[in-house]
């Protein structure tokens, strides 16, 4: 499998789950407490929640929690996948805010989830999955698509220009992006990380 970055990974540990290059599994699929919002249609998947593992009575998660949204063939992928990661943001404390800083956070997480699935939609045949992981500190996005194509921030970035500014945003907002492939698979995913608000 290989990982590609636009710089550096910060001195945060080990690689999160999903570059460890094990075959076959995927880059989110670690332990964790996974569940469906109500709603949200047939295009989500959802496991149990594995023993041990819950949330507080506020909905902040205690332990690392993922959930997965198929969109492979769906329509309006883009407010679908906003609208999923909404409503996890709710379920997971981080909305409603209680602060300006925490409302900018969600906003980023919102506005990073439709920028990635926006050009899987515009460069990579669409996207198949959409996947989200919280733990206190982070929060880890990644779209799964079938595309070939590297994406990259359009250099030099000219904020006049039309079009282009979507990874440019996902390079701004996010501690760290990069893209997965795994051998003899096609597509790729891209991911992205971003801190919980303070």
């Amino acid at each position: 499998m290989s990982t590609t970055r636009p710089c550096s990974p910060g001195d945060r540990g080990h690689e999160p789950s999903g570059a460890s290059g094990a075959p076959g599994t995927s880059a989110v699929s670690e332990a964790s407490t996974e569940d469906t919002p109500a709603g949200v249609g047939s295009g989500a998947v959802a496991s149990a929640p594995p023993s041990g593992s819950a949330a507080d009575a506020t909905g902040a998660a205690r332990g690392r929690q993922v959930r997965r949204l198929g969109l492979q063939g769906a329509s309006g992928v883009v407010p679908l996948a906003r609208d999923f990661t909404r409503q996890a943001l709710y379920d997971w404390g981080w909305l409603p805010a209680a602060t300006a800083d925490q409302r900018a956070a969600a906003e980023d997480v919102l506005l990073v989830v439709s920028e990635l699935v926006t050009n899987a939609c515009l460069h990579a045949e669409g996207p198949d999955e959409l996947a989200l992981a919280c733990d206190n500190k982070v929060i880890r996005l990644e779209v799964t698509d079938r595309g070939t194509g590297q994406p990259a921030p359009r250099t030099p970035h000219r904020a006049g220009r039309p079009g282009g500014h979507g990874m440019f945003i996902v390079q701004r907002l996010c501690l760290d992006w990069g893209v997965l492939r795994v051998p003899d698979r096609p597509g790729k995913t891209v991911w992205a990380e971003l801190g919980a608000p303070a």
